[in-house]
């Protein structure tokens, strides 16, 4: 495996410029990147890229031999230079999208694994991981910057990939980060409240994210998941998408799921006509459910058969931070799960009530993120947990009392009994791990697979498997 680049050749990071580099001075939501353009200079980028209403050191640049360039939009010309400094390697590939709220990560995952298991090489853009060949790399965003992304690219040719399978954000169309990339298929999984600090509606989330669909070459599968609302509002806005579901009964592919015996579950669902089954592992729930039903329905739509898919499906690898099962001292059960919806929070709630009568609940909320869904968490949990216990969850400039009474506001008067507050999140988990008992499930929201705590502008290491390890 050859080494990633450390530097780019077309960048808008000053972090990944070297000699010769161009560098592309983003306008962004934070931070302006003509304010940086003077340290690209200095590190020996040769090319800056600025929007005609940017204020720039013109004269400094000059006097680095530097040459600019002005353009109408600098997030779209990251994407454009960026593809071109690689050779445009997607042209070489066979990328398939996947965009909705919930189940994005599960099935790239799930993707990723069946088509190695058929012998493809394959690499894989997440939320956890970035993989080229079983060779990973640390994960920037959900869906990273173009210059990243078409560095990543060009590796993967280099390295002899097929297939991409690959997260795609509703951010990576606002903000044109897959700009002029064409998928060779596209799934969508469903919508939720998520991303209210930055999309006004639901509407204009769902907006962002159907941008996918735009962006398939033609004839190119498309799936969507028509038991959620906006799926079937997708498929009526495009002629010739396929559709999933457990529920609807006009759907392209339908399915029923069971367990079958510990740690493998059953899927029976008919298509064109016919009936069929098979068995699949480690990942328990219907909402997990859809997300071995929406990677099958995609590879059966690019021609690969059911009978090739069996034994990949039977040994499915777990995916970090998806339903961490940790077995404790007492008795307990302790799970990592990333769900930090409203949704999410009741799909895994539904599903450990089935495992225990006594559910212990730990989770927070992001700080500076949609503060809508705050209170319908708080609500939710409420519900269906014995206990919940209320913590940071990477507060960045709120206070994590404040986020907390947020969540407290959903909850009921009849409910707030269950509630106990421990600002400290190690403190918490410990904490629920005091309230359990034998039989007791404590499930630990929110961050996932995260190593880190942000706190403010800190990134503070905080590792809950660690935590969790030390009980044992």
């Amino acid at each position: 495996m050859r080494g990633f680049p450390l530097f780019f050749p077309v960048t808008c990071h000053t972090d990944f410029v070297t000699s010769g580099s161009t560098f592309v001075a983003i306008n962004g939501m934070k931070r302006n990147g003509a304010d940086y353009v003077l340290s690209a200079l200095q590190k020996g980028a040769t090319q800056i890229v600025v929007e005609f209403d940017q204020v720039v050191d013109e004269q400094a640049i000059k006097k680095y031999g530097a040459r600019i360039v002005r353009v109408h939009n600098t997030r779209k010309a990251l994407a454009q230079l960026s593809a071109q400094a690689a050779d445009y390697p997607t042209k070489k590939l066979k990328i398939i999208g996947i965009t909705g709220t919930k189940g994005k990560t599960t099935t790239t995952h799930i993707l990723y694994h069946l088509l190695q298991s058929l012998g493809y090489k394959v690499a894989c853009l997440n939320t956890v991981y970035n993989m080229i060949n079983d060779v990973t790399f640390k994960a920037p965003l959900t869906t990273a910057q173009p210059d990243y992304l078409h560095q990543f690219f060009k590796l993967c040719v280099q390295e002899g990939v097929e297939y991409v399978v690959m997260e795609v954000a509703a951010q990576a169309f606002t903000f044109d980060r897959v700009h002029e990339i064409e998928f060779d298929a596209a799934l969508f999984t469903n919508l939720d409240q998520e991303h209210g600090e930055l999309y006004a509606t639901q509407e204009e989330y769902f907006k962002e994210k159907a941008k996918l669909f735009v962006q398939i070459k033609e004839g190119a599968p498309a799936l969507v998941n028509t038991d959620d609302a906006h799926g079937k509002m997708l498929l009526t806005m495009h002629d010739g998408f396929k559709s999933y579901s457990v529920n609807d009964d006009e759907a392209d592919y339908q399915a029923q799921f069971s367990t079958k015996e510990y740690n493998r579950y059953s899927c029976t669902f008919s298509y064109q006509g016919k009936d069929a089954s098979f068995v699949y592992s480690t990942f328990p729930g219907q909402y997990n459910g859809y997300n071995i039903l929406a990677a099958v329905t995609t590879l059966l739509e690019l021609g690969i058969s059911l009978d090739s898919l069996r034994s990949g499906l039977r040994s499915l690898p777990p995916l970090s931070g998806r339903l961490e099962e940790y077995l404790l001292p007492n008795g307990a059960r302790a799970l990592i799960d990333y769900a930090h919806t409203p949704a999410s929070f009741a799909a895994v709630f539904q599903m450990a009530r089935e495992w225990t009568k006594d559910l212990i609940v730990v989770f927070g909320a992001g700080g500076g993120k949609d503060q809508e869904k705050r209170p319908l968490m708080g609500s939710i949990a409420a519900q269906w947990a014995d206990k919940v216990i209320l913590t940071s969850d990477n507060p960045r400039f709120e206070e994590v009392s404040s986020i907390i009474q947020n969540i407290k506001e959903g909850i009921s008067k009849e409910h707030l009994l269950k509630v106990t507050v421990e600002l400290e999140r190690k403190k918490a988990i410990e904490q629920a791990y005091f309230f359990s008992k034998r039989g007791s499930v404590i499930m630990i929201l929110g961050k996932g697979p995260d190593e880190h705590e942000i706190v403010k502008d800190q990134v503070i290491p905080f590792n809950e498997k660690s935590i969790l390890l030390s009980l044992i």
